[in-house]
Protein backbone atom coordinates (compact mmCIF):
# COMPACT_ATOMS: atom_id res chain seq x y z
CA UNK A 1 0.00 0.00 0.00
CA UNK A 2 1.30 3.42 -0.99
CA UNK A 3 0.14 4.98 2.28
CA UNK A 4 1.65 2.31 4.54
CA UNK A 5 3.64 3.76 7.44
CA UNK A 6 7.19 2.45 7.15
CA UNK A 7 9.04 4.45 9.82
CA UNK A 8 8.43 6.45 12.97
CA UNK A 9 9.07 9.80 11.31
CA UNK A 10 6.00 9.37 9.12
CA UNK A 11 3.75 9.54 12.18
CA UNK A 12 4.69 13.20 12.60
CA UNK A 13 3.02 14.15 9.33
CA UNK A 14 -0.09 12.19 10.31
CA UNK A 15 -0.18 13.95 13.69
CA UNK A 16 0.11 17.34 11.99
CA UNK A 17 -2.95 16.45 9.89
CA UNK A 18 -4.92 15.12 12.87
CA UNK A 19 -4.31 17.88 15.40
CA UNK A 20 -5.33 21.52 15.59
CA UNK A 21 -2.31 23.70 14.80
CA UNK A 22 -2.17 24.98 18.39
CA UNK A 23 -1.83 21.48 19.82
CA UNK A 24 0.56 20.22 17.15
CA UNK A 25 2.84 23.21 17.77
CA UNK A 26 2.63 22.64 21.52
CA UNK A 27 3.96 19.10 21.13
CA UNK A 28 6.38 19.62 18.24
CA UNK A 29 7.91 22.96 19.15
CA UNK A 30 11.06 23.82 21.04
CA UNK A 31 12.48 26.85 22.83
CA UNK A 32 13.28 30.08 21.00
CA UNK A 33 15.31 29.42 17.80
CA UNK A 34 14.79 25.65 18.15
CA UNK A 35 18.52 25.10 17.59
CA UNK A 36 18.71 22.33 20.19
CA UNK A 37 15.48 20.80 18.90
CA UNK A 38 17.13 20.24 15.52
CA UNK A 39 20.45 19.15 17.00
CA UNK A 40 18.86 16.46 19.16
CA UNK A 41 18.05 14.57 15.96
CA UNK A 42 20.92 15.70 13.75
CA UNK A 43 23.73 14.72 16.13
CA UNK A 44 22.70 11.06 15.93
CA UNK A 45 23.42 11.25 12.20
CA UNK A 46 27.05 12.21 12.85
CA UNK A 47 27.75 8.91 14.62
CA UNK A 48 28.96 6.11 12.34
CA UNK A 49 28.26 2.42 12.94
CA UNK A 50 31.14 -0.09 12.83
CA UNK A 51 29.62 -3.56 12.28
CA UNK A 52 31.25 -6.89 13.00
CA UNK A 53 30.80 -9.68 10.45
CA UNK A 54 30.70 -13.46 10.66
CA UNK A 55 28.93 -13.38 14.02
CA UNK A 56 26.11 -15.81 14.80
CA UNK A 57 23.04 -13.58 14.85
CA UNK A 58 20.45 -16.29 14.26
CA UNK A 59 18.91 -15.24 17.59
CA UNK A 60 18.73 -11.64 18.82
CA UNK A 61 18.04 -10.88 22.51
CA UNK A 62 16.62 -7.38 23.00
CA UNK A 63 15.46 -7.51 26.62
CA UNK A 64 17.14 -5.54 29.36
CA UNK A 65 16.66 -4.70 33.03
CA UNK A 66 15.99 -1.26 34.50
CA UNK A 67 16.03 -0.95 38.30
CA UNK A 68 15.11 -4.61 38.60
CA UNK A 69 12.30 -4.58 36.01
CA UNK A 70 12.78 -6.59 32.82
CA UNK A 71 11.52 -4.91 29.66
CA UNK A 72 11.29 -6.34 26.16
CA UNK A 73 13.73 -3.83 24.66
CA UNK A 74 15.77 -0.86 25.94
CA UNK A 75 13.11 1.58 24.72
CA UNK A 76 10.88 3.32 27.28
CA UNK A 77 8.10 5.91 27.14
CA UNK A 78 9.20 9.37 28.24
CA UNK A 79 7.02 11.64 30.39
CA UNK A 80 5.13 14.05 28.14
CA UNK A 81 2.26 16.44 28.86
CA UNK A 82 -1.44 16.36 28.26
CA UNK A 83 -2.04 13.30 26.12
CA UNK A 84 -5.76 14.08 25.87
CA UNK A 85 -4.88 17.01 23.63
CA UNK A 86 -3.62 14.34 21.21
CA UNK A 87 -6.34 11.70 21.72
CA UNK A 88 -9.53 11.44 23.82
CA UNK A 89 -8.22 8.46 25.81
CA UNK A 90 -5.01 10.28 26.67
CA UNK A 91 -2.51 8.56 28.95
CA UNK A 92 -4.81 5.58 29.42
CA UNK A 93 -4.20 4.59 25.80
CA UNK A 94 -0.47 5.23 26.16
CA UNK A 95 -0.28 3.12 29.32
CA UNK A 96 -2.11 0.22 27.68
CA UNK A 97 0.34 0.40 24.78
CA UNK A 98 3.25 0.34 27.23
CA UNK A 99 1.82 -2.76 28.87
CA UNK A 100 1.30 -4.46 25.49
CA UNK A 101 4.90 -3.66 24.52
CA UNK A 102 6.25 -4.80 27.90
CA UNK A 103 8.03 -1.56 28.59
CA UNK A 104 8.10 1.15 31.25
CA UNK A 105 5.96 4.27 31.01
CA UNK A 106 6.89 7.46 32.84
CA UNK A 107 3.71 9.37 33.68
CA UNK A 108 4.02 13.14 33.56
CA UNK A 109 3.13 15.45 36.44
CA UNK A 110 1.20 17.41 33.79
CA UNK A 111 -0.78 14.41 32.54
CA UNK A 112 -4.40 14.67 31.43
CA UNK A 113 -5.25 11.60 33.53
CA UNK A 114 -4.61 11.16 37.22
CA UNK A 115 -2.01 8.94 38.85
CA UNK A 116 -4.80 6.66 40.00
CA UNK A 117 -6.63 6.49 36.66
CA UNK A 118 -3.48 5.43 34.81
CA UNK A 119 -2.62 2.87 37.49
CA UNK A 120 -6.06 1.29 37.15
CA UNK A 121 -5.90 1.14 33.35
CA UNK A 122 -3.31 -1.63 32.95
CA UNK A 123 -0.46 -3.54 34.55
CA UNK A 124 2.42 -1.65 32.89
CA UNK A 125 5.42 -0.84 35.05
CA UNK A 126 5.09 2.88 35.71
CA UNK A 127 7.41 5.59 37.01
CA UNK A 128 6.02 8.99 38.09
CA UNK A 129 7.67 12.18 36.87
CA UNK A 130 7.63 14.94 39.47
CA UNK A 131 7.98 18.70 39.47
CA UNK A 132 8.43 20.15 42.94
CA UNK A 133 5.94 22.94 43.63
CA UNK A 134 6.36 26.01 45.78
CA UNK A 135 3.94 24.31 48.14
CA UNK A 136 5.92 21.25 49.14
CA UNK A 137 2.84 19.52 50.53
CA UNK A 138 1.65 19.07 46.95
CA UNK A 139 4.78 17.11 46.10
CA UNK A 140 4.29 15.00 49.22
CA UNK A 141 0.69 14.30 48.21
CA UNK A 142 1.62 13.29 44.65
CA UNK A 143 4.57 11.11 45.67
CA UNK A 144 2.49 9.30 48.28
CA UNK A 145 -0.34 8.78 45.79
CA UNK A 146 2.09 7.40 43.22
CA UNK A 147 3.62 5.05 45.76
CA UNK A 148 0.19 3.87 46.93
CA UNK A 149 -0.87 3.31 43.30
CA UNK A 150 2.03 1.01 42.57
CA UNK A 151 4.43 3.28 40.71
CA UNK A 152 7.96 1.92 40.94
CA UNK A 153 10.13 5.05 40.89
CA UNK A 154 10.06 8.84 41.07
CA UNK A 155 11.60 10.78 38.19
CA UNK A 156 12.54 14.25 39.42
CA UNK A 157 12.75 16.77 36.59
CA UNK A 158 15.59 19.08 37.56
CA UNK A 159 15.88 21.42 34.57
CA UNK A 160 12.77 23.54 34.97
CA UNK A 161 13.16 26.25 37.63
CA UNK A 162 11.17 28.38 35.18
CA UNK A 163 9.44 27.54 31.94
CA UNK A 164 11.38 27.96 28.72
CA UNK A 165 10.14 30.35 26.05
CA UNK A 166 8.28 28.55 23.28
CA UNK A 167 7.33 31.23 20.79
CA UNK A 168 4.78 29.13 18.91
CA UNK A 169 2.73 28.79 22.10
CA UNK A 170 2.78 32.55 22.56
CA UNK A 171 1.69 33.19 18.98
CA UNK A 172 -1.03 30.55 19.18
CA UNK A 173 -2.28 31.89 22.54
CA UNK A 174 -2.07 28.33 23.82
CA UNK A 175 -4.32 27.59 26.79
CA UNK A 176 -3.82 24.43 28.82
CA UNK A 177 -6.62 22.84 30.85
CA UNK A 178 -6.45 22.25 34.59
CA UNK A 179 -3.84 19.71 35.65
CA UNK A 180 -5.67 16.51 36.59
CA UNK A 181 -3.22 15.56 39.32
CA UNK A 182 -3.66 18.92 41.04
CA UNK A 183 -7.45 18.83 41.25
CA UNK A 184 -8.48 19.60 44.81
CA UNK A 185 -4.96 20.69 45.71
CA UNK A 186 -4.65 24.07 44.04
CA UNK A 187 -6.11 26.18 41.27
CA UNK A 188 -3.91 26.90 38.28
CA UNK A 189 -6.28 29.12 36.35
CA UNK A 190 -3.75 31.90 35.84
CA UNK A 191 -4.57 34.25 33.01
CA UNK A 192 -2.24 36.37 30.92
CA UNK A 193 -2.83 39.55 28.94
CA UNK A 194 -0.70 37.95 26.19
CA UNK A 195 -3.27 35.22 25.72
CA UNK A 196 -1.35 32.05 26.61
CA UNK A 197 -1.66 30.71 30.15
CA UNK A 198 1.23 28.24 29.96
CA UNK A 199 4.13 30.35 31.18
CA UNK A 200 2.20 32.07 34.01
CA UNK A 201 0.88 28.70 35.17
CA UNK A 202 4.31 27.10 35.25
CA UNK A 203 5.98 29.99 37.00
CA UNK A 204 3.23 30.17 39.62
CA UNK A 205 3.43 26.46 40.40
CA UNK A 206 7.06 25.32 40.21
CA UNK A 207 9.65 26.04 42.88
CA UNK A 208 12.69 27.90 41.48
CA UNK A 209 14.55 27.48 44.77
CA UNK A 210 14.81 23.68 44.37
CA UNK A 211 18.44 22.63 44.73
CA UNK A 212 20.69 19.64 45.41
CA UNK A 213 20.16 19.66 49.18
CA UNK A 214 16.42 19.15 48.60
CA UNK A 215 17.05 15.63 47.28
CA UNK A 216 17.49 14.54 50.90
CA UNK A 217 14.03 15.91 51.67
CA UNK A 218 12.54 14.10 48.67
CA UNK A 219 14.17 10.83 49.75
CA UNK A 220 12.70 11.31 53.22
CA UNK A 221 9.12 11.26 51.95
CA UNK A 222 9.30 8.10 49.82
CA UNK A 223 10.86 4.67 49.76
CA UNK A 224 10.85 4.65 45.96
CA UNK A 225 14.11 5.06 44.02
CA UNK A 226 14.64 8.57 42.64
CA UNK A 227 15.98 9.22 39.15
CA UNK A 228 17.13 12.72 38.24
CA UNK A 229 16.14 13.94 34.78
CA UNK A 230 17.83 16.86 33.07
CA UNK A 231 21.54 16.06 33.53
CA UNK A 232 23.81 17.31 30.73
CA UNK A 233 27.25 17.65 32.33
CA UNK A 234 29.87 15.59 34.10
CA UNK A 235 29.68 17.96 37.07
CA UNK A 236 25.96 17.46 37.60
CA UNK A 237 26.28 13.71 37.10
CA UNK A 238 28.80 13.59 39.95
CA UNK A 239 26.49 15.67 42.16
CA UNK A 240 23.61 13.33 41.40
CA UNK A 241 25.74 10.42 42.59
CA UNK A 242 26.69 12.30 45.74
CA UNK A 243 23.04 12.89 46.72
CA UNK A 244 22.12 9.24 46.11
CA UNK A 245 20.24 9.27 42.82
CA UNK A 246 19.17 5.79 41.75
CA UNK A 247 19.46 6.73 38.08
CA UNK A 248 20.25 9.57 35.72
CA UNK A 249 18.35 10.71 32.65
CA UNK A 250 20.44 12.68 30.17
CA UNK A 251 17.89 15.17 28.89
CA UNK A 252 17.46 18.74 27.71
CA UNK A 253 13.70 18.57 28.22
CA UNK A 254 13.07 17.81 24.56
CA UNK A 255 14.76 21.14 23.71
CA UNK A 256 11.78 22.96 25.27
CA UNK A 257 13.67 24.79 28.02
CA UNK A 258 17.07 26.41 27.32
CA UNK A 259 17.98 26.69 23.66
CA UNK A 260 21.61 26.13 22.57
CA UNK A 261 22.20 23.42 25.15
CA UNK A 262 23.98 20.38 23.69
CA UNK A 263 22.17 17.57 21.97
CA UNK A 264 21.78 14.81 24.53
CA UNK A 265 23.56 12.16 22.47
CA UNK A 266 26.61 14.44 22.26
CA UNK A 267 27.07 14.54 26.06
CA UNK A 268 25.90 11.02 26.90
CA UNK A 269 29.38 9.50 27.03
CA UNK A 270 30.66 12.24 29.34
CA UNK A 271 27.87 11.53 31.81
CA UNK A 272 28.31 7.76 31.59
CA UNK A 273 32.04 8.08 32.33
CA UNK A 274 31.32 10.29 35.34
CA UNK A 275 28.79 7.82 36.73
CA UNK A 276 30.99 4.80 36.14
CA UNK A 277 27.97 2.49 35.71
CA UNK A 278 27.09 2.80 39.39
CA UNK A 279 23.49 3.57 38.40
CA UNK A 280 21.58 3.30 35.11
CA UNK A 281 21.98 6.19 32.69
CA UNK A 282 19.04 6.71 30.32
CA UNK A 283 19.00 8.93 27.23
CA UNK A 284 16.09 11.22 26.36
CA UNK A 285 15.88 13.25 23.17
CA UNK A 286 16.06 12.85 19.42
CA UNK A 287 15.47 9.10 19.12
CA UNK A 288 13.74 8.41 15.81
CA UNK A 289 15.38 5.20 14.56
CA UNK A 290 16.50 1.83 15.83
CA UNK A 291 20.01 2.88 14.82
CA UNK A 292 19.65 5.81 17.26
CA UNK A 293 18.86 3.37 20.05
CA UNK A 294 21.89 1.27 19.09
CA UNK A 295 24.17 4.33 19.10
CA UNK A 296 22.96 5.40 22.54
CA UNK A 297 23.55 1.92 23.95
CA UNK A 298 27.04 1.82 22.40
CA UNK A 299 27.85 5.10 24.15
CA UNK A 300 26.78 3.71 27.50
CA UNK A 301 23.06 4.30 27.93
CA UNK A 302 21.11 1.45 29.49
CA UNK A 303 17.95 2.46 27.63
CA UNK A 304 16.41 5.37 25.75
CA UNK A 305 13.21 7.34 26.31
CA UNK A 306 10.84 8.16 23.46
CA UNK A 307 8.65 11.25 23.76
CA UNK A 308 7.34 13.08 20.69
CA UNK A 309 7.05 9.94 18.48
CA UNK A 310 4.72 8.43 21.09
CA UNK A 311 2.56 11.56 21.00
CA UNK A 312 2.51 11.51 17.20
CA UNK A 313 1.49 7.86 17.17
CA UNK A 314 -1.22 8.56 19.74
CA UNK A 315 -2.58 11.51 17.75
CA UNK A 316 -2.63 9.55 14.50
CA UNK A 317 -3.97 6.18 15.62
CA UNK A 318 -4.55 6.12 19.39
CA UNK A 319 -3.28 3.16 21.39
CA UNK A 320 -2.51 1.24 18.19
CA UNK A 321 -0.36 4.13 17.00
CA UNK A 322 1.72 4.12 20.18
CA UNK A 323 2.16 0.37 19.92
CA UNK A 324 3.21 0.75 16.28
CA UNK A 325 5.80 3.41 17.14
CA UNK A 326 7.34 1.28 19.86
CA UNK A 327 7.28 -1.88 17.72
CA UNK A 328 8.90 -0.09 14.77
CA UNK A 329 11.78 1.12 16.93
CA UNK A 330 12.14 -2.33 18.44
CA UNK A 331 12.16 -4.02 15.02
CA UNK A 332 14.70 -1.54 13.67
CA UNK A 333 16.93 -2.08 16.69
CA UNK A 334 16.75 -5.83 16.20
CA UNK A 335 17.77 -5.50 12.56
CA UNK A 336 20.58 -3.09 13.43
CA UNK A 337 21.92 -5.51 16.03
CA UNK A 338 21.86 -8.39 13.53
CA UNK A 339 23.62 -6.39 10.83
CA UNK A 340 26.15 -5.02 13.32
CA UNK A 341 26.97 -8.46 14.71
CA UNK A 342 25.45 -8.08 18.18
CA UNK A 343 23.35 -11.07 19.31
CA UNK A 344 22.31 -9.32 22.55
CA UNK A 345 22.09 -5.87 24.07
CA UNK A 346 25.10 -6.75 26.22
CA UNK A 347 27.18 -7.29 23.06
CA UNK A 348 26.74 -3.67 21.95
CA UNK A 349 29.96 -1.85 22.84
CA UNK A 350 31.80 1.42 22.34
CA UNK A 351 33.79 -0.20 19.55
CA UNK A 352 30.65 -0.39 17.43
CA UNK A 353 30.47 3.37 16.85
CA UNK A 354 32.73 6.21 15.73
CA UNK A 355 32.03 9.77 16.83
CA UNK A 356 33.38 13.14 15.75
CA UNK A 357 35.66 13.06 18.79
CA UNK A 358 37.09 9.72 17.69
CA UNK A 359 37.82 11.12 14.23
CA UNK A 360 39.50 14.19 15.69
CA UNK A 361 41.67 12.14 18.02
CA UNK A 362 42.75 9.89 15.15
CA UNK A 363 44.14 12.95 13.36
CA UNK A 364 46.24 14.11 16.32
Amino acid sequence: MADEIVNVNEFQALARQALPKMYYDFYAGGAEDEHTLKKNVQEFQRIILLPRVLVDVSKIALSTNILGYTISAPIMIAPTSMHKLAHPEGELATARAAAACNTIMMLSFTASCSVEEVAASCDAVRFFQLYVCKRRDIAVNLVQRAEKSGYKAIVLTADRPRRGRKEADIKNKMILPQLKNLEGLMSIEVFSDKGSNIKPNANEIFDPSLCWRDIAWLKSITSLPILIKGILTREDAIKAMEVGAAGIIVSNHGARQLDYTPATISVLEEVVQAVGRRVPVLLDGGVRRGTDVFKALALGAQAVLVGRPVIYGLAAKGEAGVRKVMQMLKDELELTMALAGCPSVEDISRSHVRTDRDRLQSML
